[in-house]
């Protein structure tokens, strides 16, 4: 497994594991936690959650899957609701997530999105957390570049680890000025939707000749093609999500994969990077 170094000189396994959509389902409980321990034993050791998932359910599920392992060897990520990122909220809603999970800090909060709160009382509030040692370091998630130099010009916004935004093969918009950005002021990206959401960009996807016959050179899946990509740039860490063992096992031996030169130009002309400024994609 490879390792991004962020600016504090931590390293963090390249591909971790997000929570998005699990939890939910008391049927699938038992092969989520199966997912997420399977993953942890591959190396797969950033855990990436939200107190906005299923409004707890997945940190909860988070600290359950978590139990066998020693807390020092995982990375655990969470997000706090923009409406929750000001001094009146951003301390209870840390330690509820704390308590969900089962743990005395988090290595990494964030905020998930802009919200009214301005960015100063948030990062002042991140400090304190961090000063608390409620959290280890504190980053945000779909701030665009207008927002991320915003962002750097508070008191200690500086101190910003990451960026998470969406990212994957069909949605490159970042890689025109964000990304960019990012690398310029050691700040890494995290990845979040690496294998594009259901719909039909998903569909078209799986359709495509390209990515078909890279997958059956390498004899894996296309969706394995499309995680190894996002993962070819150093800077970026990508999450996907599993529910399944079997999942699980294949989004870490994406991780294998080496996409040669003559790979990547033809997925460069079917999904081409932007020549422009694209906003932020979300979802």
């Amino acid at each position: 497994m490879r390792n991004v170094i962020l600016k504090d000189g931590t390293a963090v396994p390249q591909l971790g594991q997000g929570t998005w959509n699990i939890g939910e389902r008391p049927e699938k409980r038992k092969d989520e936690i199966a997912a997420l321990r399977l993953g942890i034993e591959q190396g797969m050791t950033l855990l990436d959650t939200a107190e906005m998932y299923g409004e707890g359910a997945a940190e909860d599920l988070l600290g359950e899957a978590i139990e066998p392992f020693k807390r020092e060897d995982l990375f655990i990520v969470s997000k706090v609701y923009p409406w929750n990122a000001g001094k009146e909220s951003i301390f209870d809603s840390c330690e509820a997530s704390l308590e969900r999970i089962g743990t005395d800090y988090l290595d990494l909060y964030l905020l998930h999105w802009r919200g009214s709160v301005p960015l100063a009382e948030t990062v002042a509030c991140m400090e304190e957390l961090k000063k608390q040692g409620k959290i280890l370091r504190w980053g945000v998630s779909n701030l665009d570049t207008d927002e991320m130099d915003e962002l750097f010009a508070v008191p200690c916004g500086e101190n910003c680890m990451t960026d998470q935004v969406l990212y994957h093969l069909g949605s490159r918009g970042i890689e025109f000025s964000l990304l960019p950005w990012l690398q310029e002021h050691n700040t890494a990206m995290m990845a979040y939707s690496p294998l594009a959401q259901a719909g039909t960009l998903r569909s078209s996807m799986l359709e495509n000749k390209a990515l078909q016959e890279i997958a059956s050179a390498h004899g894996v899946s296309i969706f394995q093609i499309m995680l190894a990509f996002t993962i070819v740039n150093e800077h970026i860490i990508s999450i996907p999500r599993s529910s399944s063992p079997k999942h699980t096992l294949e989004n870490r031996q994406a991780a294998d994969i080496v996409l040669s030169a003559d790979e990547l130009a033809a997925l460069n002309a079917e999904y081409p990077a932007p020549r422009h400024k694209v906003f932020l994609d979300m979802i």
